[in-house]
């Protein structure tokens, strides 16, 4: 109908002689203008039927697009985090810590116990700008996050949420709360295993990160600036990341946003599974820039299970100091790519010096498994039983030989506190004292 409208109106819209125009009544000018008001009804109208044949299109699209590549199929449907978040959002945990307090030592704040002026400070009692007075520091309370992996109410979160804690509190999703204790944790990893008096409780469900691939869809849950219970999606980036900080974690790097709060919070995949836990974020302003990294869960179940049986983790060494191999590197040793660990320096009498390692190999596979990265090569050693023979493939030469070797135990140096009750090293002390860091 509106086709035939159209016509019409074209014909009659046609431009006019200048002999027609004077011609032409008003009354017929006021039909023309009636005329293209219906013809613009009429196409509203048209663009409404044309919308309801829409959803007959995109059902056709599917078949177009079939003989497309798998990707565009792909992109047709985004997940569904609802039902995931449902069944295992009670299973996580919001968790508060009150920290035990410190004395304070009277002296001015910034200063370190090592600097002269300290001591002239706390002696003749001078205080310092916004010196607090004497006495204890007002406690340090913190928040964090964890998730129950056993019904009788054993929680795995963050080592630095339960650090020097003294109240550790836990709070369910059903509001209640419940004292915790600290069965353990270990630094190395940032694993802490806590214990709340409770039965029947929520679960999760835990997954093999060694089947997660960069691309694929991930979800974090935990309680970011307080905010309890919060779902947070994204994807993985990477895996088997090394941090300058730590070589003992192949981290997984995702975009998922993790912010303070969500530390020791479960990383999920699509399955429902937890494939980590959610620890360290990479920023220039101290909130979420993009980047994100979680503790693999086959690194912190290793962990829980020691801590739980003896509360302690103990790992396997070498001794050696390794570094990673560049493209310059591999070209001079005859490697076919950058790969491996380079073995820089051997401990004298160590494992690895008995086993005849030199400075120079590159260690390629340590029983079978691929060295890619030289951070691998740590979390692999120290996964091992001390005590526990071990091949590896060693690059020496230009040639790949194989070296057997006896793996020892790694002994934890012991830390002394600093003011303010942080965990620091003596050498880190005396650096500050002789004016070096």
């Amino acid at each position: 109908m509106w086709r035939a409208a159209v016509t019409i109106a074209l014909q009659a819209l046609q431009p006019l002689t200048p002999e027609s125009s004077m011609s032409v009544s008003r009354p017929a000018r006021r039909a023309v203008s009636v005329l293209s008001v219906a013809i613009a009804q009429a196409a509203c109208c048209g663009d409404l039927s044309a919308q309801s044949t829409r959803p007959l299109l995109s059902q056709a699209a599917p078949s177009a697009a079939s003989s497309n590549s798998e990707g565009a199929g792909a992109l047709r449907t985004l997940p569904d985090f609802a039902p995931l978040v449902e069944k295992y959002g009670p299973a996580v945990v919001n968790v508060e810590v009150v920290e035990k307090s410190q004395p304070s030592a009277g002296g001015p704040p910034g200063l370190s116990p090592n600097d002269p002026f300290y001591d002239f400070f706390r002696r003749f009692g001078i205080p310092g700008p916004e010196q607090a007075p004497r006495g204890n520091q007002p406690p340090v309370r913190g928040a964090g996050s964890g998730f129950i992996v056993s019904q009788d109410g054993y929680i795995l979160t963050n080592t630095h949420v339960v650090l020097n804690a003294d109240e550790v509190t836990v709070r369910l999703t059903d509001r209640r709360e419940f004292q915790a204790k600290v069965i353990g944790a270990d630094e190395r990893t940032d694993v802490a295993v806590i214990k709340i008096s409770a039965s029947n409780l929520p679960t999760v469900k835990l997954g093999d990160p060694s089947k997660v691939k960069p691309g694929q869809w991930v979800l974090a849950i935990g309680s970011p600036f307080g905010f309890e219970n919060s779902a947070t999606a994204g994807i993985i980036s990477a895996t088997a990341r090394s941090l300058p900080s730590d070589n003992y974690v192949p981290f997984i790097q995702t975009d998922v946003a993790v912010n303070p709060g969500n530390s020791g919070g479960p990383l999920f995949n699509m399955a429902g599974e937890v494939v980590g836990i959610n620890s360290q974020i990479f920023s220039r302003t101290g909130g979420y820039m993009g980047v994100s990294f979680a503790i693999p869960i086959d690194v912190a179940r290793n962990v829980q299970e020691q801590l739980i049986k003896t509360g302690r983790v103990v790992r396997g060494r070498i001794g050696v100091t390794i570094q990673d191999v560049n493209a310059q590197l591999a070209e001079s040793f005859g490697l076919d790519r950058p790969r491996g660990a380079l073995v820089s320096s051997v401990e004298r009498d160590g494992p690895a010096s008995k086993a005849g390692l030199q400075p120079g190999d590159v260690i390629l596979a340590v029983n079978g498994h691929p060295i890619e990265r030289y951070g691998e090569l740590s979390g692999s050693i120290a996964a091992m039983k001390p005590g526990s023979d071990a091949t590896l493939q060693v690059w020496r030469g230009g040639k790949q030989q194989a070296v057997s070797i006896k793996i020892a135990e790694l002994k934890e140096q012991q830390q002394t506190a600093r003011t303010g009750g942080k965990p620091g090293s003596h050498a880190t002390d005396q650096a500050s004292q002789l004016g070096l860091d």
